[in-house]
């Protein structure tokens, strides 16, 4: 069928460190390749005949902790760190290597019960916000450029059937 765009192929490379991951969501994978899909497909950028690669590392507070000191200067962990490729994507190259997501299982675990969320929707989440930097996405300078990527993750989630992560639905205590 001439015209009809070929879906972006992307090829996770899944590292967890941290077991407790898996523990708590045994269809990780699965929940990892199509948030990274979901974003990748929103933002439209695939390269023609191109493979992406994305390294998603399943890691705990520790290790954010340190890479968060050693990369930004802040000795604290946080939920999600993004590293991009420093390579360009190439037209006709076979892969694209879009860079590195580590994710924090401590602290997404605490962020999703404060909000009142599941671990799988703020997972799927930080999924999202990590790969939209990956693409050049940037919400620390604040302003219009935020606004911009939370309206693309707000989009991005709701394709996954997952509710505005801006909301926060605090649970009642009682």
């Amino acid at each position: 069928m001439a015209g009809k765009a070929k879906p972006l192929e992307i090829e996770i490379d899944l590292a967890d460190p941290c077991a407790q991951w898996r523990k708590a969501l045994p269809g990780i994978d699965k929940l990892c390749q199509s948030a990274a899909l979901a974003a990748l497909a929103v933002c439209g950028k695939t390269v023609a005949g191109a493979k992406a690669e994305l390294s998603l590392v399943l890691a705990d507070d520790a290790a954010l902790r340190e890479l968060n000191r050693e990369f930004r200067g802040q000795d604290k962990p946080t939920n999600v760190l993004s590293f991009p490729a420093e390579e360009k994507p190439q037209p006709g190259a076979p892969l694209v290597l879009l860079g590195d997501v580590v994710l924090a299982y401590e602290t997404v675990a605490r962020e999703a019960r404060a909000q009142g969320k599941s671990l799988a929707e703020h997972t799927a989440h930080m999924v999202v916000h990590g790969v939209l930097h990956l693409l050049g996405f940037d919400h620390e300078r604040g302003g219009s450029e935020a606004e911009r990527m939370e309206a693309l993750e707000t989009q991005i989630l709701a394709k996954l059937g997952i509710p505005n992560p801006y909301r926060i639905r605090t649970k009642t205590r009682g």
